[in-house]
């Protein structure tokens, strides 16, 4: 079990690392194309699409890693005011809304991978795909975290970073 926890949190460190990677590169990106352009009136040609992807990326990544950690905003005022067994049962309807949220993005993004995986962005030439297969990366993984609240209630503890 303990090589199990290893794994996974070395997934996660890893995600945080490619996550920031990704956003520093887009800072370079930006930050080079504009001084390219407004200091020698030139610039990267690609810059655009890369900094795109990257964006898109970065947003999808940071999702997962803040439902992880429940960054996400919540609403929890009126926690104290439920009983136990219905804060119990409202916490299963909420993971349940928030996999079936995750299971409507999953299909869409899949959809548009499917249908532009061979379309190529004109500048850069990366698959159009790779942009939409960040919403089937981060639905699949924040449904997989909905999907672990769901069943193991020792996992809905606030603090709990299990998964």
């Amino acid at each position: 079990m303990d090589k199990f926890r290893r794994v996974i949190d070395w997934f996660w460190e890893g995600l945080n690392l490619l996550m920031s990677a990704a956003m520093v590169l887009m800072i370079i990106l930006v930050f080079v194309n504009v001084v390219l352009r407004y200091g020698f009136n030139s610039g990267i040609l690609m810059s655009a699409e890369l900094s795109r992807y990257l964006f898109v990326w970065v947003t999808f990544l940071g999702a997962i890693l803040c439902m992880r950690k429940r960054d996400h905003l919540e609403l929890r005022l009126i926690e104290s005011f439920i009983p136990p067994k219905a804060l119990f049962v409202l916490r299963r309807v909420v993971y349940a809304i928030i996999m079936v949220c995750c299971y409507m993005l999953v299909k869409g993004s899949y959809t548009q991978v499917d249908m532009n995986w061979y379309n190529k962005m004109p500048m850069s030439g990366v698959p159009v795909s790779l942009l939409y297969l960040a919403g089937v990366v981060g639905g699949t993984a924040m449904g997989l975290i909905a999907l672990h609240r769901f069943l193991v209630p020792s996992a809905d503890k606030a603090g709990d970073e299990e998964v």
